[in-house]
């Protein structure tokens, strides 16, 4: 049985909290979840991994067990949960890994590979964007915010801190929702319910426009470096579209695309298939 560590780091005086498993000399895997979940979402697919790789799946500041320190005193954008995770990875020694990047993750991750190149071994994107074409019309209410950032725009995104909203998250595109463990949405709420919690989600959704604004940066690290990719996608997510997996290949010929008949949360219900498609991609 696969033994799993809770730990805590402090990076700068923000805690962060990670799960860590495998070996500690084995290469090295770094998982970076998305919105709103935290390193839960990995509970399936870290047993499966941890055999062949050292495995640590963080907490982004604001988000599970890591800190939410006060919007007074953190600037709550991708920029700046980059930089927390990139001493993070210094501070554990991760001096070059491989990345597992979904979602939230996938910006956070990206700009990771724009500041040291050289420390990116391989990336696995699970439905973690870095082209217009993936982004749906799902995203219109959040681009309304970026164009016009008034409180009424605002207040409008609310919704998508809603009950209802993360349990279709969690199973939008999934044909059989009973396969759809309850306890990740629940947690999901549990976190997103602490005070304070929803004006720092806002803060994200509106800093969300830093990353597009870099995709042509992201792209062109693809194009100059050819890191070893492979996306795995949900394909009926209701956020991220295929059309923005298929376009990694634009940049790396060589990149492997693979689809799977879920949704958002590919790993909710294919965590096997896709930790098989990892460990084929990797070892290979």
């Amino acid at each position: 049985m696969t033994s799993i560590a809770y730990r805590y780091a402090d990076v700068d005086g923000v805690k962060v909290f990670y799960r860590e498993a495998g070996r500690l000399h084995a290469p090295k895997l770094l998982l970076l979840h998305g919105f709103p979940s935290s390193s839960h979402m990995f509970r399936d697919l870290i047993p499966k991994l941890a055999e062949h790789f050292h495995i640590v799946a963080p907490d982004l500041p604001g988000f599970g067990q890591s800190d939410m320190p006060s919007r007074d005193v953190f600037a709550y954008t991708f920029d700046k949960l980059a930089k927390v995770i990139e001493r993070f990875t210094e501070g554990i020694g991760f001096d070059r890994f491989a990345m597992y990047v979904f979602d939230y993750g996938a910006p956070t991750g990206f700009r990771l590979a724009l500041a040291h190149p050289e420390r990116i071994a391989a990336i696995i994107s699970q439905n973690g964007n870095a082209y217009e074409e993936g982004l749906s019309e799902n995203w219109n209410p959040i681009r309304a915010y970026w164009q016009e950032a008034s409180s009424a725009n605002r207040e409008a995104l609310r919704a998508l801190l809603a009950h209802e909203t993360t349990v279709w998250q969690y199973t939008h595109g999934v044909h059989d929702a009973t396969r759809v463990s309850p306890d990740g949405y629940s947690l999901d709420d549990f976190y997103l319910s602490r005070p304070g919690a929803a004006e720092v989600q806002l803060d994200l959704f509106g800093d969300y426009r830093s990353n597009v604004e870099l995709y042509p940066a992201f792209q062109q690290y693809f194009r100059a470096y050819q890191p070893p990719f492979l996306a795995v996608w949900g394909k009926n997510d209701p956020f991220f579209l295929p059309a923005g997996a298929e376009a990694f290949r634009r940049d790396m010929p060589g990149a492997v695309v693979r689809f799977f008949d879920t949704g958002h949360f590919a790993l909710e219900t294919h965590a096997g298939e896709i930790a098989a498609a990892i460990s084929e991609f990797l070892v290979r």
